[in-house]
């Protein structure tokens, strides 16, 4: 059995001002290299990688100290799974069960977090997919079978090459809800097909996503494989909304004002995005390096480098969070902005659910919304995370192949 920790790690990092993250971070394509500057935890396929093939070699590795947990689970899938796996008896390293073969057409998340010599705490989240066969395609998807979701979650769709036959792609995903709305179509280029209603998802709405890409030609030659239903459950309504230059967060279930809580935004050379953004993950801890999404000083370096971010919530595809802040002094809060674009709630090393952070992140599901007014940057671009929201209801239609 594998040994987990109870904590997701990542390897992630604020926006830039003003922009995408740059190239490299987390969610471009292409992926990075194995280790990042100062990453202590190893893992094996590279983080990004393509193509890799059942047999090949899974790992995680740490020089000194000792894993503290590892999760590889297989992920956007129907039916999530974990590898079996188990730590050596010195705790530097990780292996599959003998004779475990990955999945083909597959995505898989890797979770690490160890402890190093000198005692602290670090965390890495890798991710990689697996061969495909020859003149076939598959699309990796969002959110996970029987999930229990926020309103904003959008369903989202992520094709392992191009589409040139949009209109036959988009018609063999089809999104039903109970109580019915209407669900449609956007494509964000060749390779992304993501769908929502006009408005937030009602709460207790039951979404079935029916796959049936099979035999469908995406582009000449190029069939799909895929033959499967999802569903998920729309919880209740949670709505946050920050507002930056007041450096708070008022946070409202089913239009209720639940707390008022003090924030720290971007800094003024390092802004946070206006708009409406969704989360797409929770790491209970995480690392955030900031050379990930292009912030290093002039020698290259990484201008940050925090092994043991708490109580994280992806916001962005470029590197948004909003997450737990130990290092700021207690009166930054409700008082000035200082991130590089994320959004930070105090916290203490650690993480505590005592603190805003922990008791925000207990509150949250994948698929809430938080909202940015008042910043002095651009509003997010839909295409970044689940952004979609940002967009009217005819822009939106507009998207669809089959209008």
């Amino acid at each position: 059995m594998a040994l987990w920790a109870g904590a997701a790690a990542g390897l992630t990092g604020c926006a830039a001002a003003g922009g995408a993250g740059a190239p490299g971070a987390p969610g471009a394509p292409g992926g990075r290299p194995d280790r990042a500057v100062g990453d202590t935890i190893r893992v094996t396929p590279r983080d990004g990688a393509e193509g890799v093939a059942p047999d090949a070699r899974l790992e995680v590795r740490v020089p000194d100290g000792r894993l503290e947990g590892v999760r590889v689970r297989r992920i956007e899938d129907a039916q999530p799974a974990d590898v079996p796996g188990a730590l050596s008896p010195d705790g530097l390293s990780w292996r599959p069960e003998p004779g475990t073969r990955l999945a083909t057409a597959a995505k898989y998340a890797v979770d690490a977090v160890a402890l190093d010599g000198h005692g602290r705490r670090s965390a890495r989240h890798t991710t990689f997919t697996t061969l495909v066969p020859d003149h076939r395609f598959i699309g990796y998807f969002s959110p996970e079978n029987r999930s229990t979701v926020g309103t904003g979650m959008i369903v989202s769709f992520r094709f392992n090459r191009p589409v040139r036959d949009r209109a036959a792609v988009e018609r063999a995903v089809r999104v039903t809800a109970d109580p019915p709305v209407e669900v449609v179509g956007h494509w964000f280029g060749a390779d992304r097909l993501d769908l929502r209603p006009e408005e937030y998802w009602r709460p207790g709405t039951e979404v079935t996503v029916d796959v049936r890409l099979r035999d469908v030609e995406a582009a000449p030659g190029v069939y799909g494989i895929q033959q499967r239903t999802v569903r998920f459950t729309v919880g209740r309504s949670q709505v946050s909304l920050v507002d930056a230059e007041a450096h708070t967060m008022r946070v409202r279930r089913d239009g209720r004002l639940l707390a008022t809580l003090p924030v720290t935004a971007g800094a003024p050379k390092t802004t946070t995005y206006n708009g409406r953004m969704v989360v797409t993950e929770l790491y209970e801890v995480t690392r955030m390096n900031g050379a990930t999404v292009g912030f290093k000083d002039a020698r290259g370096k990484s201008e940050y480098d925090i092994k043991d971010v708490p109580h994280a919530m992806r916001l962005t595809t470029s590197g948004t969070f909003l997450h737990g802040n130990y290092w700021a002094p207690a009166g930054t809060f409700g008082s000035a902005n200082v991130s590089h674009g994320c959004i930070g709630l105090r916290d203490v090393k650690g993480g505590s659910a005592k603190t805003p952070a922990g008791w925000f992140f207990e509150q949250t599901l994948v698929g809430d919304v938080v909202e940015v007014v008042n910043s002095r940057d651009r509003k997010v671009a839909p295409d970044n995370g689940l952004g979609g929201w940002n967009m009217d209801w005819r822009q939106w239609r507009a998207g669809s192949a089959l209008r």
